[in-house]
């Protein structure tokens, strides 16, 4: 399957992807595209969109702080299609995947969603709870309206699995660097890349490595041993650190210094 994911990551080479995840309506429904659209100035490659849900079994405080402020601001699963629809209008070019929950995709029911997240621009979409043993209806529905599934994989996710998710996914394999909940702390770099390598041999999509990764220093460390860094928890509380009206300068400046750092490296490494 070939979309705007799929093409844009293989046009990276030899550049590392970088990956912001931001929650939809956080810090204030308003400020959700103008964040996009800022984060893109600042060089992201692909943005994670999540959809907020009440129970974020995966993610840590932060991240369930945003969800917890982005629902009770009134955003829903029809108001982060709309974000992305608006986007679209000034950015055709980015990759927008959805990360979420599969309890309101399935209140919206699957066939609906993927229409509507079709039309609104969606590239990819990963469903935290979405197992590759139960998405055999699922991932291909997606695909069929352009939507690349992306699975999860962690350090101790077994050759049948992987031989499942391989099946299945598209676009990138999201690799959870930590056995925890996002925001974790302290990564081994060099176990993730003897990770990173292992998955490469099961899936042959580009493997990007999220969880534990929280400024230009750690960022660096896992670009030089996988495909792309993935950040989420440190860019919201970069944003938490000042009024909502802030938050698209903040996303700016914080993600500014890790593209540039991850540039530089990726200079030194093709020189």
């Amino acid at each position: 399957m070939s979309n705007r994911l799929t093409d844009t990551l293989a046009a990276l080479q030899p550049r590392k992807a970088l990956i912001p995840y931001l929650t939809a309506g956080d810090p204030a429904p308003e400020q959700t595209v103008a964040v996009m659209h800022a984060l893109v100035e600042a060089g992201a490659d692909v943005i994670e969109l999540g959809v907020p849900f009440s129970d974020p079994m995966a993610d840590g405080p932060v991240i369930q702080r945003a969800c917890e402020r982005a629902l009770s601001a009134g955003t829903t699963l029809s108001t982060v299609l709309e974000d992305v629809a608006v986007f679209r209008r000034d950015n055709s070019h980015t990759p927008v995947v959805l990360m979420g929950y599969l309890n309101p995709v399935e209140a919206m029911g699957y066939m609906h969603f993927a229409e509507r997240a079709q039309a609104a621009g969606v590239d990819g979409v990963l469903l935290v709870d979405l197992t590759p043993e139960e998405a055999g209806d699922i991932a291909p529905m997606l695909k069929n309206h352009g939507l690349a599934p992306v699975f999860l994989a962690a350090p101790n996710t077994g050759d049948e699995r992987l031989q499942l998710i391989a099946q299945h996914a598209d676009g990138y394999l999201y690799y959870v660097s930590l056995k925890g909940v996002t925001g974790s702390a302290t990564l081994d770099t060099q176990a993730v890349g003897a990770r990173v390598a292992q998955l490469q041999q099961h899936v042959e999509l580009p493997v990007m490595v999220g969880f534990g990764i929280s400024d230009a220093d750690s960022a660096c460390a896992i670009a030089a041993v996988s495909d792309g860094v993935i950040i989420g928890s440190a860019l919201i509380q970069a944003m938490e650190a000042g009024d909502s009206a802030a938050a698209p300068d903040a996303a700016k400046a914080f993600l500014a210094k890790i593209r540039s750092a991850m540039d530089a490296q990726s200079s030194e490494q093709a020189a």
